[in-house]
């Protein structure tokens, strides 16, 4: 391939990154919320609930930053702590799926839309390379960090 196209391209990559974390920033002020615990919330989404210490393991935060972040967000009803019922020192941290839609749903709502209609605007087969792509790209991705997180 054209080194040219792949500079290009990465060039593109790097805008869409730059671009997707200016977007999330505002989105997570009109929230009330850093950009960095907008992310981190939508982990426990994602995820579900999980104790303190896998929040640490999967944000990379240390055991002191997720409780602040955990303090923080349940400040906001978001999320509430729970004691494991095997063992009481463990705490499950439940997020209020609820009150976090609220929240975000309606500061997604048109750009949701927007990227739907674009998705759709392109055919089947356009959309398996668009999917490949972000498949191999997310592999990388997780690659380098678990290669980062090991030094």
């Amino acid at each position: 391939m054209d080194n040219d196209l792949i500079r290009q391209i990465r060039k593109l990559n790097q805008l869409h990154s730059y671009t997707s974390i200016q977007m999330h920033e505002a989105i997570a002020r009109k929230a009330g919320l850093s950009g960095t615990d907008h992310k981190y919330l939508g982990f426990l989404l994602q995820k579900g609930q999980m104790t303190a210490g896998e929040l640490s393991n999967l944000t990379g935060l240390t055991t002191g930053a997720v409780t602040g972040l955990i303090d923080r967000f349940e400040k906001k009803r978001l999320v509430k702590r729970q004691f494991a019922e095997d063992d009481r020192r463990k705490v499950i941290i439940v997020p209020n799926t609820k009150n976090i839609m609220t929240l975000l749903v309606p500061l997604y709502k048109e750009f949701r839309t927007k990227s739907e209609k674009l998705i759709a605007s392109f055919s089947s087969k356009e959309i398996k390379i668009i999917e490949s792509y972000f498949l191999r790209a997310i592999e990388i991705m997780i690659e380098t960090t678990n290669k980062l997180n090991k030094k």
